[in-house]
């Protein structure tokens, strides 16, 4: 065969995943690596993303004293991730995870921060913790990355302080809640904001990063010191494989030009999911789905499930996603994940029924999920309105809206009403009859979340009873921090849709990311992992468990090409 270029290694994808995988075969001796993405920046989902990895008993955790067990870790999965996932794959993650968190410490300039008081998501299962499991991207200047720092993907404008400062999780549920301390943060983040003026006359965003683009830019950083080749504008068409049947290279389209890539040992595909294709979302995943609910990559296209496919490669967890609700704003570049507005007390999320959908406080994958069992033809659950009233939009950050008086009423954009995205009314009978919501539905949810909000006890859905519930709560409510009455006019009706951040379908893989056949056999030279993949923890059992998983695995393909493993 003629091939155009030659390496050692190819990885498809920029995301940490693909970059743990290049970094970590690097490290092990095979050198000649590289790294395509077909996009202008590179990062990809993984950049946009708020960048943690869940990691039961890692470094970080133990080095703050947390208490934590791979027994414990292997109950929790146990009890909350479905038969789907082989258990060996369960074994392999809790055993391998803290040893790739390691390893990247030690060689590289990766670094992350534990989250203490994060909770996992199901909090009330055996062998949960309410916190040191999930861990953020510590924060670093952009401009590290010299001439590089336009071609990284930045993290979502969500976690931008007035699409201008970026802000850390941990920082994000004190300013969302207003709980006590945000207004130092905010001052703090504020004062080193218009201080850095050299960087203000480069751009209007800070110069300290944090979230996904702080663990991508950390990643790349770590291949720049290596001179690690990335190539932007070179999608991959097909894969090419020899006459067993082995993977060889791949076929990329490169700034225009068709190139054949040659790849001695191996090719591992990191490309993505298929969230921004609709033709795949609506042969595989539950309806209603669109891509425009999605918040995922832009080139997040299924490119690399379809090379697999062609070579043979089983799929499974072809209707799942990465489920969130969202906010899809006119004139926003992409939807807002609608996590911790939703789980604020004071607000109520209906359908066009006027009644509830589930927990507003649970994690958004199970409320997501809960969505979807209850949408029908005759009771649909889209779309949904987040419901909510003065004081709520003057005490929280309400999506798009921010609070009342950074974006009072009159700034808010008129678009917003005429596309029906918002609604507000002087009255909650004004308002259901604006949206489109049933009168006498609404008026009984909002006497209900009033009624229970005397008491704390949520007697439809138990709000506020999971310590996930509380997190992001408001703890100067009492005595229910996710329960607050609606009754302070005028009201408001924002629309809420069932989104994701992304497919968690994919090519099925073994305990070394090998990409199997159905027959169960691999498929010799190719290596999947991340969301082209199929999900090790579908369910979303803690913040970071796409990244997480990604990242392990990215690290186990490596081990395997360069026969460490």
């Amino acid at each position: 065969m003629q091939f155009d270029h030659e390496t050692g290694v190819l990885v498809v994808g920029s995301g940490n995943g693909a970059l743990t995988a290049a970094l970590s075969c690097y490290e092990y001796g095979e050198t000649d690596v590289l790294v395509i993405e077909k996009a202008s920046q590179y990062g990809g989902c993984s950049s946009l993303s708020g960048g943690g990895v869940w990691i039961p008993n890692n470094r970080y955790a133990k080095a703050e004293g947390a208490d934590d067990s791979p027994a414990d870790a292997r109950a929790y999965l146990e009890a909350t991730i479905p038969p789907v996932v082989p258990r060996v794959m369960l074994d392999t993650y809790i055993k391998e995870g803290p040893r790739m968190i390691d390893f990247l410490h030690e060689r590289t300039r990766v670094r992350y921060e534990s989250l203490a008081h994060y909770p996992d998501y199901y909090s009330d299962k055996p062998g949960a913790r309410n916190g040191h499991r999930s861990l953020e991207p510590e924060p670093l200047n952009i401009s590290d990355l010299g001439d590089e720092w336009k071609q990284l993907v930045q993290t979502h404008h969500m976690m931008y302080l007035f699409d201008r400062i970026a802000i850390q999780q941990k920082e994000a549920a004190v300013l969302v809640s207003r709980s006590p301390g945000w207004i130092g943060i905010t001052f703090k983040l504020m004062l080193q904001y218009w201080l850095d003026l050299p960087w203000r006359l480069k751009d209007k965003r800070s110069r300290r990063i944090t979230n996904g683009c702080a663990g991508i830019a950390r990643l790349r950083l770590s291949m720049i010191d290596r001179n690690m080749p990335l190539w932007l504008n070179t999608a991959m068409t097909q894969l090419i494989t020899d006459e067993q049947g082995r993977v060889i290279g791949a076929e990329v389209n490169r700034d225009g030009k068709t190139l054949r890539i040659r790849a001695r040992k191996g090719v591992v595909l990191a490309a993505g999911g298929f969230e921004k294709n609709q033709a795949m979302r609506d042969q595989y995943l539950p309806k209603p789905t669109s891509t425009e609910w999605s918040a995922g990559w832009k080139g997040n296209t299924g490119d690399a499930i379809r090379a697999g496919l062609a070579v043979g490669a089983a799929t499974s967890q072809m209707n799942g996603a990465w489920w969130c609700t969202t906010f899809s704003a006119p004139g926003e570049p992409l939807p807002r994940l609608a996590i911790m507005e939703k789980s604020l007390p004071g607000n109520v999320v209906v359908s066009r029924s006027g009644q509830r959908i589930s927990n507003e406080s649970q994690n958004y994958m199970a409320y997501q999920l809960a969505l979807f069992a209850r949408h029908n033809e005759q009771d649909p659950m889209v779309p949904a309105w987040m419901v909510f009233d003065r004081r709520f939009r003057r005490q929280y950050v309400v999506g798009p809206l921010l609070t009342a008086d950074s974006n009072p009423d009159f700034m808010v954009p008129k678009e917003w009403y005429a596309s029906g995205f918002l609604h507000k009314a002087n009255t909650l009978q004004e308002l259901a009859n604006s949206a489109g919501i049933d009168e006498n539905g609404l008026l009984k949810t909002v006497a209900d979340m009033n009624e229970d909000a005397k008491t704390g006890n949520d007697r439809h859905f138990q709000r506020g009873a999971a310590a996930y519930d509380r997190y992001y709560g408001d703890p100067q409510v009492q005595p229910n921090p996710c329960l607050a009455p609606i009754v302070e006019p005028p009201f408001y009706a924002m629309r809420i849709d069932p989104g994701d951040f992304g497919t968690q379908g994919g090519l099925v893989i073994d305990t070394h990311a090998r990409v199997l056949k159905e027959d169960g056999s691999a498929v010799e030279g190719l290596y999947a992992i991340g969301n082209c993949s199929a999900a090790v923890l579908p369910t979303y059992p803690g913040p970071g468990s796409t990244l997480g998983p990604a990242m392990t695995f990215g690290w186990l393909a490596a081990r395997h090409i360069t026969g460490q493993s």
